[in-house]
């Protein structure tokens, strides 16, 4: 066998290919896979089967793939065993591994995919995901047939859900929205496979509207539509119960009766009579009864019958002795004697047999009517009575008195709104009587005695009308009522009142551009006031506050109709409104327009946000605040980047096509670790490419330090504090610390914020030895431990504050006093005290180290006092405090 000497290279190529399910072939690799330097794909993530809404405006999917491979894979997908060629298909897109559909449609895009990772070791394929499509159709329109059920009985209701895909869940409510059934005592239950609800044992009060409630989930959204109601009448079972009964009944001698009854019950009962009254005599006398009945009961109403003869009779409704009447009025006199059988009834004046002439009236019920009375009318007049019984008579005498005439009328008045009116009304009228006044709105009585109300009588007046407060619902006409016991009079007024106008009227959208629309109103009423100019109010479909809005002209017209609202932002539904101004004030906004979307532009501001840096070996990460609804100014939307190395000519361009993307990753092989890069980044959509943002730099990922801190010393500085130093550099510290018998795998951390040579642990348990290792660290992770070095914190402080403390006052100072405090054999030895103070009303602390067990403080100027706090320090740190009020009162 042939074999190469040292001088000898062989360069060889291995061109790799896999056979897939289809009979195809998959190109794996052209280079050779170095073994312990390369490694195969290992799917990290892998495409999901879902369900998508169908419909769904604006939508994507997005099918997962990553996979983990030295070097980096890369990737192709498959739909239904054919590869997707992305370049000529634009609504397929490929971000990193991942698919994503844009606009996704059923016909088009449903199917089975698969992904594949290859490098040169190989070729990895995904499990199959299928995407399928969603629907929910609406119910029907037409009403639904009512239904109904006997009470105890059973029944069930037919949901008939529309088309649909995947399966439905169902629930049901009953009148209104969300008074859902719940399952009770096992009488209802809503079959998950035809959505339809049963019921048993129906109960009266489960009458009602029933609705059939279908939800469909699917893996990105959820939807629910409920059905037209369905009627469900509950039929009780009961005995007779009386809806109308019989009363006793006193009537006339050859007249006739009707008597009624009713009677609800289940089943319908049957309504009969005991004795039936037609033209009734005296022996029809006696008692009545109706009598309901089924097969639950029976139920009883009960009537007297009682026939009246009489002879006419007035003694206890005489014609009244006396009837005033206005002269040039009307005077109406009745007649109403007791009589049985109905007697026949005139009147008479002395002698006179009164008939109906233009002047006089007789009815056939014995009203007698006098019209255009005059004086010469007055006097006495008869009403006689008689049937076969006998006769009667009865006489009531006519005064007449002086007509009621309006002698001050009110007058036509227009006032401001928020002014006040007065309407006068004065009146004339027959000395023995009483005169009142009323006052009525455009045929409404007004209430003028309400409390803090807006009408009011003027003071010292008993027919002026005080308006306070005039609001624009007050004006129209006013009328003045006087009357009295026999007639009245009355006078009308109009006011006006003038205020803010009213809402224009018809608000239209005619034109609309991306940056501004034409709007067309007509005038609204101008409450007696011309109008001097609008106002057009807005807003958008990402904001709920109407705001101001530029407008063209500037300033618009009273007796304009319409105006063009500038600087809108592309593509962004709006809404406006319309407001009229006079010389009193605005009026209320017009109806809001209906919402209209501006037309799309080229973005006009760029991302902010623009940096990144960090991720694995190998990369460049970009990040960047996605673009807000507001700034994207058109569909299509999308970002493009543009990237080098600091110093480098040439950058390096890449569309990412997604809104909400916030973030892009740049791998490749050759790229060193923490290196500068220049980036920028500007906004696309379907109209164009909007402008650069300002450079940023941002940096590769950086590698994990691969040296470890080498000269480390720790240093107790009280039973509960250390400090580690790191000589040599400075680095980003991690400190791990661990208790004596401890494994170092429970160790407990400390990171250092930035570059440093320093760091302080806290927290620590006094006089206990700790071992203690400095590693350093970056956003790529932790380096290699430094030798490992030991501590051991002091002995704590006493846990006894200073006692007897005491003081003397001379002059405004004060000397205080207290005990030594001596520490025990487990304690650090105590040092010195700390005296901190404060004055009344002072927040901030002063502290003072003494080594003797006294001080001296000023006093406060004023009467306050002084806040004293005592307390011993040493090695082991602060021990416990005392605390003291000394103020110039007080002395010890």
């Amino acid at each position: 066998m042939p074999f190469l000497t040292q001088k000898h290279f062989v360069t060889i190529f291995v061109e790799m290919f896999l056979t897939d399910s289809n009979g195809g072939h998959i190109f794996v690799g052209g280079d050779v896979c170095v073994s312990g330097h390369n490694s195969g794909p290992v799917f990290e993530e892998q495409p999901s089967s879902l369900i998508y809404p169908e419909g769904m405006p604006e939508g994507k999917v997005t099918l997962s793939c990553q996979a983990r491979a030295s070097p980096a894979a890369i990737y192709r997908w498959r739909v239904n065993g054919t590869e997707i060629a992305f370049a000529e298909d634009s609504h397929y897109t490929q971000v990193a591994g991942n698919l994503v559909i844009n606009n996704p449609q059923n016909g088009r895009d449903g199917g089975s995919y698969q992904c594949l990772a290859i490098n040169r070791c190989g070729t990895i394929v995904s499990r199959v995901a299928n995407l399928k499509f969603g629907y929910l159709h609406d119910f029907p329109p037409e009403s639904r047939s009512p239904q109904t059920v006997h009470e105890g009985a059973g029944t069930f209701l037919a949901c008939q859900p529309p088309a649909h895909y995947p399966a439905l869940s169902y629930r049901w409510f009953i009148n209104e929205f969300p008074n859902f059934i719940q399952p009770e005592g096992g009488r209802w239950f809503v079959s998950q496979v035809t959505g339809n609800l049963y019921l048993a044992n129906a109960r009266a009060n489960d009458t009602g509207n029933y609705f059939c409630f279908t939800t469909i989930n699917m893996d990105i959204s959820t939807k629910s539509i409920f059905s037209k109601a369905v009627q469900l009448t509950v039929y009780p079972n009961a005995q007779p119960e009386w809806l109308q009964v019989m009363s006793d009944s006193e009537v006339e001698i050859s007249s006739e009766l009707q008597w009624s009854c009713a009677a609800a019950g289940k089943p319908r009962p049957t309504i009969r009579w005991l004795r039936n009254g037609h033209n009734l005599a005296l022996e029809d006398s006696g008692m009545y009864q109706c009598v309901a009945e089924n097969k639950h009961g029976t139920v009883y109403s009960n009537a007297e019958l009682r026939v009246q003869v009489q002879a006419p009779d007035f003694r206890l409704n005489p014609v009244r002795k006396l009837v005033p009447a206005a002269r040039g009025g009307q005077v109406k006199m009745e007649c109403k004697p007791r009589a049985a059988p109905k007697p026949t009834l005139f009147w008479s004046r002395g002698t006179e047999l009164l008939t109906n002439s233009t002047r006089i009236t007789v009815t056939p019920d014995g009203v007698l009517w006098i019209y255009n009375i005059s004086r010469a009318d007055e006097g006495k007049y008869t009403c006689f009575a008689e049937n076969y019984l006998g006769k009667a008579n009865s006489t009531g005498h006519l005064s007449v008195r002086d007509a009621t005439k309006i002698t001050l009328a009110p007058s036509n008045a227009d006032i401001n709104q928020g002014e006040n009116a007065t309407l006068q009304c004065h009146a004339s009228h027959d000395p023995t009587m009483d005169l009142t006044f009323t006052w009525f709105l455009n045929g409404v009585l007004l209430d003028l005695e309400e409390p803090n109300g807006h009408y009011r009588r003027l003071e010292g007046t008993i027919g002026d009308l005080l308006i306070v407060n005039g609001q624009l619902s007050h004006a129209g006409t006013y009328t003045c009522t006087a009357q009295t016991v026999v007639d009245s009079a009355v006078a009308s007024a109009k006011l006006v009142v003038r205020g803010p106008p009213g809402p224009p009227g018809g608000l239209l959208v005619t034109r609309n551009d991306d940056t501004s629309v034409e709007l067309r109103w007509s005038h609204g009423y101008d409450n007696h006031s011309p109008i001097g100019k609008y106002v057009i109010l807005g807003r958008s479909s990402q904001t709920h506050d109407w705001k101001r809005m530029r407008t063209d002209p500037a300033n618009i017209e009273g007796n304009a109709e319409s105006a063009r609202v500038i600087d809108l932002r592309p593509w962004m539904d709006y809404e406006f409104q319309v407001i009229a101004s006079n010389i009193l004030g605005s009026g209320e906004p017009s109806m809001p327009s209906q919402p209209v979307r501006t037309k799309q532009a080229a973005p006009t501001v760029a991302p902010s946000g623009l940096g990144g840096g960090g991720g694995n070996h190998n990369e460049l990460i970009i990040t960047w605040t996605p673009m807000a609804r507001e700034y994207q100014n058109g569909d299509g939307f999308g970002y493009i980047l543009a990237f080098r190395k600091q110093g480098m000519p040439t950058w390096t361009v890449v569309r990412v096509p997604h809104v909400e993307s916030s973030r892009y990753v740049y791998s490749n092989e050759s790229l060193s670790a923490y290196c500068p890069f220049e980036v920028r980044i500007k906004a696309y959509n379907k109209k164009g490419e909007g402008p650069f943002s300002q450079i940023a730099v941002v940096h590769s990922a950086e590698e994990e330090p691969t040296v470890s801190p080498r000269r480390i010393n720790a240093t107790a500085l009280t039973a509960f504090e250390i400090q580690v130093f790191e000589t040599v550099f400075l680095l980003w510290l991690q400190i791990r610390y661990w208790r004596q018998h401890e494994r170092e795998a429970a160790a407990d951390r400390v990171r250092t914020a930035g570059l440093e040579s320093m760091a302080r642990v806290t927290g620590l348990r006094p006089n206990t030895l700790y071992h203690v290792t400095v590693l350093a660290y970056n956003s790529a992770g932790t380096g290699p431990p430094s030798p490992r070095t030991t501590v051991v914190t002091k002995k704590p402080p006493p846990n006894r504050p200073p006692g007897n403390i005491s003081w003397k006052i001379v002059g405004s100072w004060v000397t205080v006093r207290w005990d030594h405090v001596k520490s025990m054999d487990n304690e650090s030895a105590v040092l010195g005290y700390k005296v901190l103070y404060k004055h009344e009303g002072q927040s901030s602390l002063k502290i003072l180290e003494k080594s003797k067990n006294s001080i001296t403080l000023p006093l406060p100027k004023d009467s306050g006092y002084v806040v004293v706090e005592i307390r011993s320090w040493g090695d082991g740190g602060d021990g416990a405090a005392q605390e003291a009020i000394v103020s110039q009162d007080s002395g010890m």
